[in-house]
């Protein structure tokens, strides 16, 4: 009984000891074969549709054209510094490189996704990504999102940055908002910072400015917006305001659009004269003096219209 409990445990301590023999005969196997491995090819894997930067400029970054990869003991690469390289690039966020057995060099490629597009007061023009920072333009591909410009003060040093003003955040934060509702990202095309650094909405649909005024309480003011659409445009037309303001909290102000309203009264007026007129004519046109050819006038508050 006693001489069980003694080899039980040598026989499983033999084992790992066998064990971890093996794993470092293996080891140092791969370790050799590394050693004589040599790079033949490199692939390039960059995810997406957007591509501010190709594979040739991969290629130029690493140089593999000038064939400083391709040939070359894998143990005198420096894998590493490769991913540096790739990750110092302005577009990129995120960079992989590693080597598979059969002397391959993989490379993955994350390109930084802009969702925004600043113009500021100083003519400076720059990407703002979904992680708020901001990037350089690209010569090849122009992003189709939101552009924001007017009275904005953020600087872009043509790097990779944080915003640093409390305007530029706020309308990062506004952005963002709008890209995640389906409703607003089809309807808001462009948003206006104006000389009180204030930001105003630019809707596709409609002639009028929406004045949001700063970022806080997006969505209770979006949802205030979204219920004077339903209530209140359809009465009157889409057109019958030049500016809904949505700044404050708990109500929503509509400013006439006054050219609008000028325009169709004197439209009515002009529709009323023209009756006028053709009345006149057609009773001095009218021998019989019972003044059948006469149009007779229907006016009401709501319309005004000729009838036969």
């Amino acid at each position: 009984m006693f001489k069980k409990r003694i080899w039980k445990p040598l026989l499983i301590g033999f084992g790992w000891l066998v064990s971890l023999a093996g794993l470092v005969v293996l080891m140092s196997f791969i370790e050799v074969k590394k050693s004589e491995l040599v790079c033949k090819k490199v692939k390039v894997y960059i995810p997406g549709n957007q591509y501010f930067i190709d594979r040739q400029e991969i290629d130029n970054i690493l140089q593999t054209t000038s064939h400083s990869l391709i040939g070359r003991k894998v143990q005198r690469i420096d894998i590493h510094a490769l991913e540096n390289k790739l990750r110092h690039n302005p577009f990129v966020e995120f960079a992989k490189v590693y080597v598979e057995m059969d002397g391959t060099i993989q490379v993955e490629v994350s390109q930084r996704q802009p969702i925004l597009r600043i113009m500021n007061r100083f003519d400076q023009d720059f990407y703002v990504d979904q992680h708020g920072l901001k990037m350089p333009l690209s010569q090849n591909f122009t992003a189709r999102v939101l552009v924001v410009n007017g009275y904005i003060d953020e600087l872009f040093a043509n790097k990779v940055d944080s915003l640093h003003t409390a305007l530029a955040k706020e309308i990062f934060k506004t952005v963002d908002f709008i890209r995640k509702d389906s409703l607003w990202d089809a309807q808001i095309a462009q948003l206006y910072v104006n000389q009180d650094h204030e930001i105003e909405l630019i809707p596709r649909v409609g002639n009028q400015r929406i004045l949001l005024g700063n970022a806080d309480s997006l969505e209770v003011k979006f949802n205030n917006l979204k219920v004077f659409y339903k209530q209140a445009l359809p009465l009157v037309g889409w057109d019958a305001y030049k500016l809904i303001n949505i700044k404050y909290y708990n109500q929503v102000v509509g400013v006439r659009n006054e050219t609008l309203i000028d325009s169709l009264k004197r439209r009515k007026e002009f529709m009323a004269d023209s009756v006028k007129k053709a009345t006149i004519n057609a009773f001095k046109q009218d021998t019989t003096g019972r003044g059948d050819a006469a149009p007779v006038l229907d006016n009401t508050k709501e319309k005004t219209s000729i009838k036969n």
